[in-house]
């Protein structure tokens, strides 16, 4: 199972970038983390952080029918990011929107994704964790999806 990581823009600054808000730990240790517990799950993941939208679509259209599953941080696409809102759309497998904070919780502004009705569902609020959980979900999630035959 190929599970895709997308980082949406400044996520490479995580440790540097408002620690008060996104902690103090790495994009790098968020990566290391969720390579092991892929290895954990028995998946592969593929990762790619951007500052731009159309890289991170042209990651999903290359794994379009290679994965069987994406987590998407949209960082500051999250409020206007309409092309990468149709690239998730077009996915025929389920995706995930991950966020480090409770953007509920943070400016007013921040509150609406406009890739929310694009995913399957969405993990925030958990700082690094969020990923994990958002990880061990998707497993389960495709997993409980696959026809028996290939579950056993």
């Amino acid at each position: 199972m190929k599970i895709l990581v997308l980082h949406g823009p400044n996520l490479n600054l995580f440790g540097r970038r408002e620690p008060h808000i996104y902690g103090t730990t790495t994009l790098a240790q968020i990566n290391e983390r969720i390579d092991s517990l892929a290895r954990e799950l028995g998946v592969q993941v593929e990762k790619i952080q951007s500052n731009h939208e159309g890289e991170l679509i042209d990651f999903l259209h290359r794994h379009i029918d290679g994965a069987q599953g994406a987590l998407v941080n949209p960082a500051g696409l999250t409020q206007h990011g309409v092309p990468l809102h149709d690239a998730i759309k077009a996915m025929p497998f389920p995706v995930l929107e991950v966020h480090m904070s409770n953007i509920a919780a943070r400016e007013s502004w921040r509150a609406h994704s406009i890739i929310s009705p694009a995913v399957k569902g969405t993990v925030q609020g958990l700082g690094p964790q969020s990923y994990l959980a958002a990880l061990r979900a998707l497993v389960e999630i495709v997993r409980e999806s696959a026809p028996a035959a290939a579950r056993a």
